[in-house]
């Protein structure tokens, strides 16, 4: 049966307590129970308003839900003295779940966490940290892990000391119309099976779109497509706290992939980054050990075309971090737009040390998308900036089809 919660009438319960002094403290108590109390397709209202909440509030197993505030600024969820908890809003083995139309700012962990849950919609929702982005801020803005058909649309996403928008170890994920800005990583895709990134706009971060694959984590990535984004002026300072991996993201980065297969990157509007446009990296680049014994640094099959890469004017890259020092050193005064580091998977490659064709890197038809192989693997001494060993193809992937 459905019905609805109207989290509005408690507020005007309470309002009618004259005897007693409403407190946030109350509206904290009275919107987890109705969390803890709601039935399979109910409807939860939030008002109009600024509310303030000192711990996080929590929803498990619950089929159907939907979560509606009356608009992205106009219901704001503030945790900016939260004393319990680090999440905002933690969720949890839900199923259809659906989060409408509010802000939720300023956690001590991560805005909203959501695990093992299918058929999750996010849409108009603002995540953010106010003030001066800095490394005490949470980790992620939305940061669903583990999840089945995952929609996350229209969101905005500020101030992350990790990704903003992160979605990780899930299978089937969109992220489309959102914006982010002022995080380390702008959206971040990690270790998931078939994703969509597109119609997103990613700027002033430190990287605007990461495709990373990470050892010790329960699942590889395979099937990101990012198209149709705008991806600008990610040279904002890396305030990740240090030993994060996206500590080693430098500065002015467009989208870097990272030991993932099967990555597709079309259509992009690539502008004013001013270390790199386009990456596309091993994991041994990172120096970083692990005990994960069937994972694969290594990214292949990925197929980068017709993206439009421009600088309006000329930066330095990012001298603090080896790859900007290497680029200014022997590219100093026109970077090249997309770099390879050169470093193959010896299981893959046929006699003549190339990677087999179903592997390939195919980077073709780009505007201004100049090219550099840098060689990482022997020690940078043949870097090539010679396009032609890459220009192939690759079949296009299909697009994610979310059963929502």
């Amino acid at each position: 049966m459905h019905r609805y919660f109207a989290f509005v009438l408690i507020l005007v319960a309470l309002a009618a307590c004259t005897s007693q002094q409403i407190t946030y403290q109350d509206i904290e108590k009275q919107l987890q129970t109705q969390l803890i109390l709601a039935a399979d397709g109910d409807t939860l209202h939030l008002p109009e308003g600024y509310f303030k909440f000192s711990g996080s509030l929590s929803l498990d197993g619950k089929k159907s839900l939907v979560i509606r505030g009356a608009g992205m600024d106009k219901t704001v969820l503030s945790f900016k003295n939260q004393q319990e908890g680090s999440e905002g809003l933690k969720i949890t083995n839900c199923e259809n779940l659906r989060l409408y139309d509010f802000t939720i700012q300023d956690t001590k962990g991560d805005c909203i966490k959501i695990q093992k849950t299918k058929n999750l919609v996010i849409r108009n929702v603002k995540a953010e940290w106010t003030g001066k982005p800095k490394k005490t801020n949470g980790s992620y803005a939305f940061y669903p892990v583990d999840c089945d058909s995952v929609l996350i649309e229209n969101c905005i996403a500020i101030g992350a000391s990790d990704a903003g928008i992160y979605v990780g170890q899930s299978r089937d994920v969109i992220v489309r119309a959102c914006e982010a800005f002022h995080n380390v990583a702008g959206i971040e895709i990690e270790n998931c099976l078939r994703a969509d990134v597109y119609n997103n706009l990613s700027h002033h971060n430190t990287g605007g779109i990461l495709i990373f694959d990470m050892p010790e984590l329960t699942q590889s990535g395979n099937g990101v497509r990012v198209f149709n984004n705008t991806v600008r002026k990610n040279n904002y300072r890396n305030f990740a706290p240090e030993g994060n991996i996206v500590h080693e993201v430098p500065p002015g980065t467009g989208i870097m992939v990272l030991a993932t297969d099967n990555v597709e990157i079309f259509d992009n509007k690539v502008h004013d980054n001013k270390t790199i446009g386009t990456a596309i990296v091993s994991y041994l680049l990172v120096k970083k050990k692990h005990n994960d014994a069937n994972f694969d640094p290594y990214p292949k099959k990925v197929f980068i075309y017709n993206n439009e890469y421009k600088n309006a004017w000329y930066r330095l890259p990012a001298l603090s971090y080896d790859l900007g020092r290497l680029l200014w050193l022997r590219f100093p005064l026109k970077r090249p737009a997309i770099i390879y580091d050169g470093i193959k998977d010896p299981s893959a490659t046929g006699p003549d040390g190339n990677y087999l064709e179903q592997y390939r890197i195919c980077i073709r038809n780009n505007s201004n998308g100049t090219f550099a192989n840098v060689d990482a693997g022997n020690g940078f001494k043949n870097i090539s900036t010679n396009p032609a060993p890459f220009d192939c193809e690759h079949p296009k992937l299909q697009p994610v089809a979310l059963p929502l």
